[in-house]
């Protein structure tokens, strides 16, 4: 099975994550698949970028999300495309 989960970077007392596709029995910091995200707690306020289009393509084949990518992705949703009236 397909997870959607973090990967933790970064040195002692300083983490730094990355959202990642991964398979659900490799390590927490083994090989992933993809790099959809990146999440920084120690700034303030934290620091989220994620690549929306991706996960929707990894959740619709059937990749599942962690519990916390799935708190980070209802709190920072995709922001609309803004369009420029001509």
């Amino acid at each position: 099975m397909v997870m959607i989960r973090l990967a933790r970077f970064g040195a002692t007392k300083q983490p730094y994550y990355r959202v990642v596709v991964i398979e659900k029995d490799r390590a927490r910091n083994g090989r992933s698949i993809e790099v959809v995200g990146t999440y920084n707690p120690r700034t303030n306020p934290a620091s989220v970028d994620l690549k929306h289009e991706r996960i929707a393509y990894w959740r619709g084949v059937g990749a599942q999300l962690s519990g916390t990518v799935a708190k980070l992705v209802e709190k920072f949703p995709a922001k609309a495309a803004e369009t420029v009236a001509a």
